[in-house]
């Protein structure tokens, strides 16, 4: 496997030589999975529909996927071409049914897309689950476009099998937000808080999120993969719509980022991914969850925005 040269502050992970073959152990595929195997707390590497075959039906308390959006992308050598949005729609219902089915009866299902091909998910998703909600997040990375906006904005479409009987923890996602007019009441703070580290209210999350980095180097979460989503991101998700000990699934690992957040916050987790170096990969970041299980934005239980935790916390 090809090795880049990097700064010395960068954090990006790295595979060492040695590391490669104990990693590759550790993962399922065709040579040694049955419908016997025990899959929870496994990253199986192969394609999506040769390994579903070996996932249980109604599996998953919770299911997140970020399948590859409808543009032309390198994954590693493995290119996905942007194709008509018929022929999306056709590509879609090759696995999206099908991992559907993998979810429990009060499950809950995330998939992510961007402006391209988020009517595609929407159509798909309608045809199996009912879907709930629609969050829309700010990625403040990414270059400008001369002829066009800048695609600043991704969506993650939220559905459930079960519209009345369903897991939703809204308290565990609390977002903490800096006071900008602090109001009072007779002389104390009105829905705020004071300490050393400002200015602070507690509120709901909405269905717009602009407190997520996107991973980049000097973050130890960081991969090369080139679509990474953010630890934050994740346990957002992960936090509301699963208990701990649930079993969280995604169908497109990628470099880890779901199985990694699910063990971090005590759940159960299972993946598949077919680019074995992004299987390395994750399998190296679970067992670095293994002694640091921080979540970069994320402490004493909620969320906060980017660049308020004080120089003692992780910052967002």
């Amino acid at each position: 496997m090809e090795k880049k040269q990097r700064a010395g502050n960068n954090r990006t992970l790295t595979l060492a030589n040695e590391e490669i073959e104990p990693l590759r152990q550790k993962l399922l595929t065709q040579n040694n999975i049955t419908t016997n195997t025990d899959v929870i707390n496994k990253t199986l590497n192969g394609d999506i529909l040769t390994m579903l075959k070996y996932i249980p039906d109604e599996f998953a308390d919770l299911i997140i996927i970020d399948p590859p959006y409808n543009l032309s992308k390198n994954f590693n050598g493995m290119k996905f071409n942007s194709r008509s949005d018929d022929s999306y729609d056709d590509y879609l219902a090759t696995w999206f049914p099908q991992v559907c089915k993998k979810l429990k009866p009060n499950g809950s299902l995330y998939m992510c897309g961007d402006w391209k091909c988020t009517s595609s998910l929407q159509r798909a998703i309608e045809k199996e689950l009912t879907i709930m909600n629609r969050i829309t997040w700010q990625r403040e990375k990414g270059r400008g476009a001369k002829s066009n906006w800048k695609n600043g904005m991704e969506d993650i479409w939220f559905a459930v099998k079960n519209p009345n009987d369903y897991y939703f923890d809204v308290e565990a996602v609390m977002m903490k937000r800096k006071v900008i007019a602090p109001y009072k009441v007779d002389g104390k703070p009105k829905d705020w808080d004071e300490s050393k580290d400002g200015k602070f209210r507690l509120t709901y999350p909405s269905n717009f999120w602009d407190d997520i980095s996107i991973p980049f180097w000097s973050m130890p979460e960081n991969t090369d993969h080139p679509t990474q989503k953010s630890e934050k991101l994740y346990a957002k998700l992960i936090l509301a719509s699963s208990k701990i000990g649930d079993i969280v699934f995604d169908p497109f690992l990628g470099s880890g980022t779901a199985s990694v957040v699910a063990k971090k916050l005590g759940r159960k987790y299972c993946g598949i991914e077919l680019n074995e170096e992004y299987c390395l990969w994750a399998e190296k970041r679970l067992q670095m969850a293994d002694t640091d299980k921080t979540i970069q934005g994320y402490s004493d239980g909620v969320f906060w925005e980017r660049n308020t935790l004080s120089l003692r916390q992780k910052t967002s």
